[in-house]
């Protein structure tokens, strides 16, 4: 299949009509042609700072208009964006700064205030407010990128858990945004009239394609950050909102909300990913969006997005991860390397344009994770290996096996184990732990820390709730007087899972 045309990712702004709306705000609703010249006008106030082609420029804030504008800002101004999730706190601040070598990094005065001079790393700190104004004087406006710019080069660095060890960069290119923004306008049939409620964090591939992708189809975008699953219920109603996308403890919570006409009417469509809808919710979700399309998806940050099932097959087959998406191959590799037989599982690779560069500064992690694709692509080059097991049916529609990992995926976020025991070990409570997922109907999976110390819960979750995320807190506090060990003397974690499984 041929690529279309690929553009740096400032383009994005261009595609739709001048007068449309392009970003709805607290303020009113933006438009296309406003869209440009603001991201011009950010563009042109991060060269301003003296920064270089190629440095990365950190943000780290809400869904203002500002963190709306940043993806392609950074862009048009020849830098690299490295999106920081506002749940974050110091430590994981701290790391992303020093690993990325962000050179700016923007935040709300709030934030920075939690931050030692240290933190910063070689990153100058500025108040999200002297962006805004920025873009409200007088001042210069870059045009759009070069068509002749190289759209290999990197867009943005995502950050992201894995199994073992702090969070991985994400190397991201023009290339591969662009065609990811398409790719989703396409299978989702996106059109100019659409309204994309952004429920979802903007540092999360996921959540940033909210914006890409909407803007690739000309549509609009209502970013918005909610404290309440009411909250998103009335801006549905205020918006007129067409696309709806979350994870499934958010989905789950919505279902039982008193949705009223106003605010289902218009809707068109339904998107999860970052865990499996399960036949319950599908048709509780039915029950309320009676006339919407209920997309189910699977991805991952280092290849974007693999698959999609069409809304017309989820009734009968709930389970199924569907298809590959536009401009992505999905294969399924058996144990000898070979593609493996229909309902054979297989490990899910994900070849073509949609892989990304590999991880930042990081050959040893990218050589594990990114990798020649088999011999029977047809894409070849390098390929993503998920660690994922799967299995393609007769059908020719995929279905989620296991994962080979020891990731916890709970309210759609992928946590390394290893970042949650290495803040636990950091409390004096605490000598020794291990943490892992429990199956949760609510969150996907529920955190469970196993601990050696002192035994003073309190302390313990005093601390970690003062050095992580929400999402990140332990669902239950499991000590021991000793940890079982394996053959080579590290933590038993199979027996650990035995334990939370029985």
């Amino acid at each position: 299949m041929s690529h279309p045309v690929i553009l740096p990712l400032d383009h994005l702004a261009l595609r739709g009509k001048p007068d449309d709306d392009a970003l709805h705000l607290r303020g009113g609703a933006i438009s296309y042609q406003a869209l440009n010249l603001r991201i011009g006008k950010l563009a042109s106030w991060l060269r301003d700072h003296g920064l270089n082609s190629g440095d990365r420029v950190a943000s780290w804030m809400g869904k203002t208009e500002t963190a709306c504008l940043m993806p392609l800002a950074a862009a048009r101004a020849e830098l690299i964006h490295v999106p920081i999730n506002p749940l974050l706190k110091r430590a994981q601040v701290d790391h992303i700064l020093g690993d990325s070598g962000a050179r700016l990094l923007i935040a709300g005065k709030a934030r920075l205030s939690t931050l030692e001079t240290a933190d910063l790393h070689d990153a100058a700190a500025i108040e999200e407010g002297q962006a805004e104004a920025a873009l409200n004087e007088d001042g210069d406006s870059l045009g759009a990128s070069s068509d002749h710019r190289n759209v290999h080069d990197l867009a943005a660095i995502l950050y992201t858990s894995g199994s073992t060890g702090r969070p991985k960069g994400v190397m991201l290119s023009h290339a591969n945004l662009w065609l990811g923004a398409l790719s989703v306008a396409q299978y989702l049939k996106l059109a100019s009239d659409d309204v994309t409620l952004a429920v979802l964090p903007l540092s999360f591939d996921y959540g940033q394609n909210q914006l890409l992708s909407s803007w690739a189809a000309g549509a609009s975008v209502a970013p918005l950050d909610y404290l309440t699953p009411k909250d998103v219920v009335k801006a549905c109603a205020r918006h007129g909102v067409t696309t709806l996308a979350a994870v499934p403890p958010l989905w789950v919570q919505l279902v039982e909300q008193g949705w009223t006409d106003d605010a289902v009417s218009s809707m068109r469509r339904l998107t999860n990913s970052g865990g499996a809808l399960t036949p319950g919710l599908v048709a509780k979700l039915r029950g309320i969006f009676a006339s919407a399309e209920i997309y189910a998806m699977y991805g991952l940050t280092e290849a974007f997005r693999s698959t999609y099932l069409d809304p017309m097959l989820i009734d009968d087959n709930p389970t199924s991860m569907g298809k590959a998406i536009p401009h992505a191959e999905i294969l399924v590799v058996a144990a000898d390397g070979t593609e493996a037989a229909p309902d054979e599982p297989g490990e899910l690779v994900h070849a073509g344009p949609l892989v990304a560069q590999g991880y930042w500064r990081d050959s040893e992690r990218t050589a594990m994770r990114f990798k020649p694709a088999p011999a029977f692509s047809h894409s070849g080059g390098t390929a993503v290996w998920s660690g994922d097991t799967v299995r393609r049916g007769a059908d020719g529609l995929l279905y989620f096996v296991g994962r080979d990992d020891a990731m916890i995926k709970t309210s759609g976020n992928r946590i390394s184990p290893q970042e949650i025991e290495e803040a636990a070990d950091a409390s004096e409570a605490v000598a020794e732990s291990c943490a892992m997922g429990r199956k949760d109907a609510a969150l996907g999976e529920a955190i469970v820390l196993f601990a050696r110390g002192t035994g003073d819960e309190t302390a313990l979750r005093q601390h970690l709730k003062a050095t992580l995320p929400n999402f990140m807190q332990p669902s239950e506090v499991i000590w021991l007087d000793a940890f079982p060990k394996n053959a080579n003397g590290k933590i038993d974690r199979t027996a650990l899972q035995a334990r939370v499984a029985a």
